[in-house]
């Protein structure tokens, strides 16, 4: 495996660690001043400004606790981008809860220029229609 590979992989790790010690100035310090962050349901976030307006609930607390493991990871050292697919634990309605998701992530030197960020759904997001 080459350096670059490495490299992120680590960074992929301390991403995740970030979330996972609830440090959102930590987790802020990975995105470049004009990053894009897309969130699981859809709003598009550009800049930091926006994106660490778009994670203040979640490191406030608002969803509950959340601890993301690490599943797999895919890396294209190349053109700095990473596939981490991930367990999301956290709680609801006083019940543990887990769900499965990955992140698109895009590397541009040590920082991140985009986020895409993925969750599979308990329900399909449309309704069947009858033949």
């Amino acid at each position: 495996m080459t350096d670059r590979y490495q490299e992120l992989k680590q960074l992929t790790l301390d991403f995740l660690d970030a979330f996972n010690r609830n440090d959102l100035d930590a987790v802020m310090a990975f995105f470049t001043e004009d990053a894009v962050y897309e969130e699981l349901h859809g709003p598009v976030h550009a800049g930091r400004a926006a994106i660490r307006s778009a994670f203040e609930p979640q490191f406030a607390g608002k969803f509950g606790p959340m601890r993301f493991v690490e599943d797999d990871t895919f890396i294209d050292g190349a053109s700095g981008k990473i596939m981490s697919s991930w367990d999301l634990e956290t709680v609801k309605d006083g019940a543990p809860v887990v769900l499965r998701g990955l992140d698109l992530l895009h590397f541009v030197g040590d920082k991140l220029v985009r986020k895409q960020t993925y969750v599979k759904a308990k329900a399909p997001p449309y309704a069947k229609r009858a033949g």
